[in-house]
């Protein structure tokens, strides 16, 4: 009997450091960026959902901006190509775009079915749907890598109008250009350019390492709160490298632009979104405007 009193002591506990977290961020917007490894497990997948879910019914407005491209990359090779990539960027041909978009709208419907089966109201788009994401073609240090796009506008209308209504929003990062031809985008560009045009109070991105190290190579260098200052600092002084370099400037890019936290997790962690953000410890990397935040 006492053991089971602690026990539920203990989740009183957690609720109560909860709570603070909860009213500070209720009727706030927040950006999840969902991808790498936590996709691929379905048990993790579920984690995720879950947590997202629970945002959303304790008084958040979370936006899902999701990736595929493990999937994306699966399905080429099923139909015998070779998936290509130049500097990190997948190389897309008209065929790989055509690959890409059904992937990730096979994607995008399969994260609405788990948040309904959870009892929330979702809807999966596009970067298509009502022109939230105009592009144009983009290219990695001037080579031409096909039907890759740079965001150049968002129209966060049709997100708005979802949230009113009280509906999560789950995004597929495809965009169309002037001439409405359809372009892949990076799902860590289209969560910051949404990020910034919704002004969001926090951009979540869901990633495969535990956050952000001054060297990759120690663990003693993890770095769990920084400046958006500090964190270009590091970027100049070449201690960022590889697939987080893009990744960081966009957190930068976040915090310039008006969003007041960015956070970097391991997606692969179960539940590290719910202990990021309703912690005082936290798990993962937390860029803030300033030392004062």
């Amino acid at each position: 009997m006492e053991k089971n009193m602690e026990e539920v002591l203990k989740k009183a506990e957690v609720l109560i450091e909860a709570l603070p977290y909860i009213q500070k961020f209720n009727r706030k917007i927040i950006v999840v960026k969902y991808g790498g490894s936590a996709m691929s497990n379905e048990e993790l997948q579920k984690n995720v959902i879950k947590d997202v879910t629970l945002l959303k019914l304790v008084g958040f407005k979370p936006i899902i901006v999701h990736g595929g491209g493990k999937e994306i990359s699966r399905w080429v090779g099923k139909v015998g190509k070779e998936a290509k990539f130049i500097n990190g960027l997948r190389v897309t041909d008209s065929e790989t775009m055509e690959i890409a978009e059904m992937v990730l709208n096979k994607v995008n419907k399969s994260l609405v079915s788990m948040v309904q089966e959870l009892g929330v109201s979702a809807v999966g788009i596009s970067g298509k749907d009502a022109g939230l994401l105009k592009v144009e073609k983009k290219y990695s240090n001037g080579e031409d890598i096909g039907y890759v796009g740079e965001v150049t506008n968002v129209n966060p209308d049709v997100l708005y109008d979802l949230l009113e209504k009280d509906f999560l929003p789950i995004v597929a990062p495809i965009g169309m250009d002037d001439n409405f031809d359809t372009f892949n985008i990076n799902a860590d560009d289209a969560a910051c350019a949404i990020a910034k045009a919704v002004g969001a109070d926090k951009l979540v991105f869901l990633t495969d390492i535990e956050g952000l190290y001054k060297d990759i190579n120690d663990p003693a260098s993890f770095i769990s709160r920084i400046t958006a200052e500090d964190a270009d600092k590091l970027i100049n002084d070449g201690f960022i490298g590889g697939g987080m370099l893009p990744k960081l400037n966009n957190c930068t890019s976040a915090i310039k632009n008006g969003v007041n936290r960015v956070h970097i997790l391991d997606g692969r962690v179960p539940h590290s979104l719910l202990l990021e953000i309703f912690t005082n410890k936290g798990v993962g990397t937390a860029i803030v405007a300033s030392d004062e935040d």
